[in-house]
């Protein structure tokens, strides 16, 4: 049994319901994706997926859309459901992980800039090891308070520069699958 977890944060239907969804990187994405989790559960890493639920709207459960994104090859060891933008907020997880003996996590999912990186943190300041696959990690184009829309790539890569070294090792999937073992 290894002593990583694989996190797949947010990776629901649900997104496909909001106006800022683009789907242009969803088949990068999910090809990505699920060769992480192929790899991961090959390599004897256990896989943990998170949804995020709300009360009302397309993260209710009750909407049908919490449910993984159509073309995610997942078989989880664990569902825990979330309400914060980090996973270890109020869901278990972090007690599931020190259970189990975890030392490290392979951050994965949907948004990078949000509840990704802000798992990433929380795990970093709760003492595991993080490993920040960013190839298997999904967001959408923002528009800045400045009123500049930043792509995908450029949200991806501020988030690579502010984890990298500070609180995550940033590698793709290969990296993250050789670390996993």
């Amino acid at each position: 049994m290894s002593d990583a977890v694989l996190l797949v944060i947010d990776a629901q239907e649900s997104f496909r319901r909001r106006p800022y969804f683009v789907g242009d990187d969803l088949p990068r994405y999910l090809a990505e994706q699920n060769r992480l989790i192929a790899g991961a559960k090959a390599a004897g890493v256990a896989v943990a997926q998170i949804f995020h639920v709300e009360e009302d709207g397309p993260f209710s459960k009750a909407c049908g859309h919490v449910r993984p994104l159509e073309g995610l090859v997942v078989t989880p060891d664990v569902v825990f459901e979330k309400r914060r933008h980090s996973a270890l907020v109020g869901t278990g997880l972090d007690v599931w992980l020190t259970q189990r003996g975890a030392r490290r996590v392979i951050v994965s999912g949907v948004r990078t800039e949000q509840c990704c990186e802000t798992t990433a943190r929380h795990a970093s300041d709760l003492g595991w090891e993080v490993t920040f696959c960013t190839p298997a990690t999904l967001t959408f184009p923002m528009k800045g308070a400045d009123g500049r829309l930043w792509s995908a790539a450029e949200i991806a890569a501020s988030v690579e520069l502010a984890l990298e070294g500070r609180f995550a090792r940033v590698v793709g999937v290969d990296e993250a699958l050789a670390s996993a073992a």
